[in-house]
């Protein structure tokens, strides 16, 4: 679900005028209209979305925009890496084929917005539902042909594959490395999402099941990382927006970005489509692609073997639970839950992890908080 408003928004509509008065060449009369946000997806951050409008050599010119804003308060994440999106994001766009959305602009002042922020021009196109989830309800569901929801899911592979075979030495993503958690790949990601699992452990109880599988990925993690590419993190195909050919126009939402095993994105997305289809519960709908058949897919358009993939799957679990206990603690901060609510133990990745531990379910479906998961 997308962020609660944090922010006067017809004030933020003057100071955005103000501000990109002075970025657009000579441009005058600049007027920002309503600003809007994403309608079903977005939780862990902020987007400010809105038509602005401006004259310049005799001419009246409008551009759709999405400001992004680094979060500084009811953070999902225990580090915003915000710097690390907008640079991944320009690099793409400017060396390899990976489809992103053009970054415009980049304010690096806090004072304008009261963080930093960048600017991205706004591209057409939908994206699979968070809430409602996309396989209980909307256009995917409803509107699309078995033939196109195959088409979907295998273009968002595509992108997938796409991603893990950019040269990230070549374009410089050293700076994603975060030695501080330890070395490169899968021990950084464990050490970080451990230090995750006991900050979001601070504010939300602890699910049972979150604590079983991080004994079991302690236990299980792979000796060392066959392979290291630039990892988009949050994939999925929420995280896309797809043209009317359902096939992918921009791969959106950069914050988990890294450099890991390619396995860790994929197990990331075979986890997420079982979030959706056995979390919910909903049945799967026709056409969509099995797991069998996805990772097919992935393996003939990127030219690698999957492995590991149950240790990756439960390790996304594991990610997504920790994700899960923070949102918990923001939901009840927006006044969006009550106190008493379980949700950090009882969610559609708590449950789909017990499945895959061959553990007792930590409760009945929760469709009063499907819109929630």
């Amino acid at each position: 679900m997308p962020v609660p408003e944090q922010r006067d928004l017809e004030q933020t509509r003057g100071i955005l005028a103000g501000w990109l008065a002075t970025k657009i060449p000579g441009a005058s009369a600049v007027e920002v209209g309503p600003i809007g946000g994403p309608g079903s997806t977005g939780f862990s951050n902020e987007s400010l979305i809105f038509d602005a409008s401006w004259s310049a050599d005799g001419a009246t010119r409008t551009e759709a925009l999405v400001v992004r804003p680094q979060p500084t308060q009811h953070t999902v994440f225990l580090e915003s890496d915000f710097e690390s999106q907008y640079r991944v994001l320009i690099a793409l766009a400017e060396h390899t084929n990976v489809p992103v959305p053009p970054i415009k602009w980049v304010e690096t002042d806090p004072n304008i917005l009261g963080s930093p922020f960048f600017v991205m021009a706004k591209m057409s196109g939908r994206a699979p539902e968070d809430a409602p989830p996309y396989t209980i309800a909307g256009w995917l569901l409803e509107e699309s042909t078995p033939d196109q929801r195959r088409t979907l899911v295998e273009s968002g592979l595509d992108a997938l594959a796409a991603i893990h075979a950019v040269d990230w030495k070549g374009l410089g993503f050293e700076f994603l490395d975060k030695p501080q958690y330890g070395a490169l790949g899968f021990e950084q990601q464990l050490r970080y999402y451990e230090a995750s699992y006991n900050w979001a452990a601070g504010e939300s109880p602890i699910p049972p099941i979150a604590e079983a599988a991080l004994e079991w990925v302690q236990a299980n993690a792979p000796a060392s990382d066959p392979e290291l590419t630039l990892c988009w993190g949050d994939a999925r195909i929420n995280n896309q927006l797809f043209g009317a050919d359902h096939t992918v126009l921009a791969v959106l939402d950069w914050e988990m970005v890294t450099i890991a095993d390619p396995m860790m994105d994929l197990g990331w997305w075979l986890f997420l489509d079982r979030h959706f289809h056995e979390g919910m519960p909903a049945p799967r709908m026709e056409g969509f692609p099995t797991r069998e058949e996805m990772v097919a897919h992935y393996e003939r358009v990127s030219g690698r073997a999957a492995r590991d993939l149950e240790f990756y799957e439960v390790f996304a679990g594991l990610r997504f639970a920790v994700v899960m206990m923070r949102i918990a603690h923001l939901l009840v901060e927006f006044e969006i839950l009550p106190m008493d609510n379980d949700v950090a133990v009882n969610n559609a990745v708590t449950r789909v992890l017990a499945d895959m531990l061959g553990l007792p379910q930590p409760g009945p479906g929760m469709s009063n908080y499907a819109g929630l998961e």
